[in-house]
């Protein structure tokens, strides 16, 4: 595994440096998006955005469970007077009651990865047009993801993230 990122990583650095004297003018730079996110205004506001859904999901969950328990405890405390008839009833409403927790587990799962991605997609959007617009300012010809590039070094010199995230903080 790790061979193979060097491996890949020379082989990059050695078609840049044989690139380099046809094109030296070329410019790289670096930015790294997790960093935009969670530093910037709007990335700040996505992210509470997540957290509020995430917390009523979790308060809907805890609320599901401490209803199970207390059937369970009820059902625990009983099982040995009721009848036949109710003691089936409880066990249905035990297994009907712990599908309707795995299906909100299923569902909340679901609707937090759909706002996560509607939030971040939302994000994407706005940010790229600001990357690009410091590419074509500052003449750069390529600009990676710091961390899912496979880039394994970059100098501090080439990161453009501090002006990406003061120029989408005043892109409001």
């Amino acid at each position: 595994m790790y061979g193979s990122m060097i491996r890949t990583a020379a082989v990059a650095a050695l078609v840049m440096a044989a690139a380099m004297p046809a094109a030296a003018q070329s410019r790289v730079a670096v930015i790294d998006v997790q960093r935009v996110v969670a530093e910037s205004d709007p990335g700040k506001e996505a992210i509470q955005k997540l957290k509020a859904i995430s917390d009523a999901k979790v308060q809907e969950g805890q609320t599901l469970q401490q209803e199970m328990a207390t059937l369970q405890d009820q059902f625990n405390k009983q099982r040995y007077t009721v009848s036949e008839q109710r003691l089936a009833e409880m066990t249905k409403e035990l297994e009907d009651r712990n599908i309707a927790i795995r299906r909100f587990e299923d569902d909340a799962k679901r609707e937090l990865e759909e706002a996560r991605r509607r939030e971040l997609g939302g994000l994407e959007g706005r940010i790229l047009p600001i990357i690009n617009q410091i590419g074509v300012e500052e003449g750069i010809t390529v600009i990676f993801n710091k961390f899912q590039s496979g880039l394994v070094y970059a100098d501090e010199a080439v990161d453009i993230t501090d002006d990406v995230i003061r120029r989408f903080n005043t892109a409001q």
